[in-house]
């Protein structure tokens, strides 16, 4: 019997994430800062109301979101603008990128008036906010390593890494390596910015990237989660979610490539406090009993604090040159 021929790791992530995300519901393997607390989307919902002020409030507004999971983020966002923004509101609407079935019909139930795209290109033309939360980092990544100068990739063979032998001339920075020599290259997180970056700079608007990442590139990140734990990312593929850090270096690189500038990245702790999360969460909890004002502060905590999601989840801005500073994003 032939053996299969080694499958280059981004290939591997690829088609292993398509069938997760077609099979299962991923909420039973991992919780997202939308499934935390209804805070996270509030306060995004309040942010991008501005965001939209800051554009000139414009009649119409297309409010994206990439990986919107089962819609919670947007469905929170929703309930407080119609509340305390009443003219973005009704100036929004509200258009979904995701490819799972399953997944599009829990965000259906949430948030029925949505309309839903397969990628960025397929969004209508005009002025955008786009959301992304924990999108970046489920993309697929290829994985280099440098020895004596010269550049392997890593290959998924079976249940075992291989590494094959880049071309001399291959170009990767080998000063960007990490201690051990790898380098990961998420190029369709970078070609997602860039076509961002190209769309805002030529319809105005703002994207909004959260991710748990690093400033630079983060070396060998992949990782696997199956029900709450880490799993060997190689074995069992499509039965566990893969992901790996987000270089947010990259990221800023791929929007200015694009034509557009950055705010940020900020941590995740100091976004969500600047926008003021901890005063959401005491008003949240007032008069609650003693165990559910607990629950609500304790969430508040889990988003924000360095050593729960504050400081390992960042958030960056993308924006058209020129753009005035957006809500928590000053560094």
């Amino acid at each position: 019997m032939t053996e299969a021929l080694p499958e280059r790791l981004d290939r591997f992530m690829g088609r292993a994430n398509a069938a997760y995300y077609a099979n299962h519901d991923p909420f039973g393997d991992f919780t997202t800062a939308p499934e935390i607390s209804q805070m996270f989307g509030e306060l995004i919902g309040a942010w991008a109301a501005v965001a939209w002020a800051l554009m000139g409030r414009p009649d119409r507004i297309i409010l994206a979101e990439a990986g919107p999971g089962r819609g919670s983020l947007m469905a929170d966002a929703r309930r407080v603008t119609a509340r305390v923004a009443p003219d973005f509101h009704a100036a929004a609407q509200v258009h979904f990128i995701e490819t799972s079935p399953r997944l599009r019909t829990e965000q259906a139930k949430r948030v029925p008036d949505a309309a839903w795209h397969d990628d960025l290109s397929n969004l209508p033309d005009g002025p955008l906010i786009l959301i992304g939360n924990e999108f970046l980092d489920a993309l697929p990544i290829r994985q280099f390593r440098v020895q004596d100068g010269q550049w392997a990739e890593r290959h998924v063979a079976g249940s075992d890494f291989v590494e094959i032998s880049c071309p001399p001339q291959s170009g990767l920075p080998v000063d960007e390596a990490d201690e051990q020599g790898y380098l990961e290259r998420n190029e369709p997180a970078e070609d997602f910015v860039t076509s961002l970056a190209r769309r805002l700079a030529a319809h105005g608007g703002v994207g909004l990237l959260i991710d748990y990442g690093s400033a630079q590139n983060p070396g060998d990140s992949l990782q696997a989660i199956r029900s709450r734990r880490m799993a060997p990312a190689l074995e069992q593929a499509g039965e566990a979610d893969l992901t790996a850090l987000v270089d947010f270096g990259a990221v800023a690189r791929a929007a200015q490539r694009g034509g557009a500038s950055i705010q940020g990245p900020v941590t995740q702790g100091a976004f969500l406090n600047a926008l003021g999360l901890m005063p959401r969460a005491v008003k949240l909890a007032a008069g609650r009993p003693e165990t559910e004002a607990a629950a609500v502060l304790g969430a508040a905590r889990r988003l924000a604090e360095p050593a729960a999601m504050g400081r390992l989840f960042k958030a960056i801005a993308v924006t058209p040159h020129g753009f005035p500073p957006l809500p928590g994003l000053a560094a």
